[in-house]
């Protein structure tokens, strides 16, 4: 069931090294079960260092980050300019709500035949401050009806099929059967 319709991937990035941003490139490797091929947060365990640090031997859920390009132009109209794979992504998407996705919804991304199971929100941390003060509050704030955080940085997924993935690829949305989930931390 494709409720969410399709979007397009706008920019892929990673990077070999811990650091806050990922360089954009041409194209990249998902590799089923672990990851960005290549890339620093790629296996099977964590590889986040806060969750390493917790416990190294739980799954990977937070394989291939991705995160919605309509975001830069909300922070950017408060004054915080953000390009595709400045706050650390994978896959920057654009036409797909991504954050309103049920846990366990498949994306599919091009015709190499990557495909990704949501697994929940990013968290994100006190290092987007570290790249522009002030941000964090921008991506993360709460609801004020029912006070409740509401996280805007993104979804994290894992890699169930590999393949290539470039910018310009369609992005196909399949929905878990009912009753969904809504997204959580993880």
């Amino acid at each position: 069931m494709d409720d969410f319709g399709g979007g397009i991937v706008v920019a892929v990035s990673s990077n070999d090294t811990y650091s806050f941003t990922k360089p954009n490139r041409e194209s990249i490797t998902l590799l089923a079960g672990l990851g960005v091929e290549g890339d620093v947060h790629a296996g099977v365990t964590v590889k986040h260092r806060s969750r390493v640090a917790q416990d190294p031997t739980r799954p990977n859920l937070r394989q291939v980050h991705l995160l919605h390009e309509e975001l830069f132009a909300e922070v950017a109209g408060a004054g915080f300019p953000v390009r595709p794979g400045e706050l650390g992504e994978n896959v920057t998407t654009r036409g797909i709500d991504l954050l309103g996705l049920p846990t366990g919804a498949v994306l599919h991304l091009g015709d190499g035949g990557a495909v990704v199971e949501i697994t929940g929100l990013r968290n994100p941390c006190a290092q987007i401050d570290g790249f522009q003060q002030g941000l964090l509050k921008q991506v993360v704030g709460r609801d004020p009806e029912s006070g409740e955080i509401v996280r805007r940085a993104g979804v994290m997924s894992v890699v169930r099929a590999g393949g290539p993935v470039r910018p310009g690829d369609r992005i196909r949305v399949e929905l878990p059967a009912q009753p969904h989930r809504p997204l959580e931390r993880v």
